[in-house]
């Protein structure tokens, strides 16, 4: 599996977020060897199906397709994503831990190589209001501690969360579990559809592994030069 980063450009994942396989590809390009992974997410995957993935560069690749369903369903889904050797796979907490470990068996399958399974926590774009509107009376950080405690005895590997509960994963759980952490705007960034957010720095100093950045990165003249910028920023 893919070990934690040492390196702050190794904790970078830019989000390859377009539906057009050229705009892709000629991303990953720019951004190889300015980060640590590179995410394939719904746009893309609705798109290109595996062909995107496939197509990317020699880099791993954060498989970001959020399984919920059943449990035999998304073990299926595993098990046929698994040819495609993505370095992380994502589930949704909310699918329980039958749902979780069911996905955890089909990994195995795969051995050593293996991808790092993490449970999506709670949506970056949902604040306290929208998760009152979906009957979670919680606030986001008890919510998010919640269904990362289920989904590590379920077997994930480590969880999805924004960079506000970082801290509050941290003093939960510990260390061990992996934590890759979208909602990040650099300073002087829009937060755009995201509702809890962080600097690239105060996540990392808060626990974060892994930083998914999109628009900061993908949206710059130039993308190489965004993410040496954002990694210059963060801690050795």
């Amino acid at each position: 599996m893919l070990a934690r980063p040492g390196h702050p450009a190794a904790r970078l994942i830019p989000a390859i977020d377009t539906a057009d396989p050229r705009r892709a590809a000629d991303l990953a390009a720019r951004l190889l060897g300015h980060c640590g992974a590179l995410k394939c997410g719904l746009e893309l995957f609705a798109a290109e199906g595996p062909a995107a993935v496939r197509a990317m560069p020699a880099v791993p690749i954060f498989l970001d397709l959020k399984l919920h369903d059943i449990p035999n369903t998304v073990a299926g889904a595993v098990r046929a994503l698994l040819p495609l050797r993505p370095a992380m796979l994502t589930l949704h907490a909310a699918g329980g831990q039958a749902m979780l470990a069911a996905a955890r068996e089909a990994a195995e399958a795969a051995g050593a190589e293996r991808p790092i399974l993490l449970a999506v926590t709670v949506l970056t774009s949902l604040d306290a209001a929208a998760l009152a509107a979906i009957g979670v009376g919680d606030p986001p950080a008890a919510q998010v501690v919640r269904l990362a405690k289920l989904a590590l005895a379920a077997g994930a590997d480590g969880l999805v969360c924004s960079p506000r509960e970082v801290a509050p994963i941290r003093d939960a759980c510990g260390a061990a579990p992996l934590l890759v952490v979208p909602g990040i705007r650099p300073p002087g960034s829009a937060a755009g559809d995201q509702a809890r957010v962080a600097t690239p720095a105060e996540a990392v100093a808060a626990g974060a592994d892994w930083l998914v950045i999109g628009r900061p990165i993908t949206g710059a003249a130039d993308p190489a030069a965004a993410a040496q910028a954002i990694a210059a920023q963060l801690p050795r």
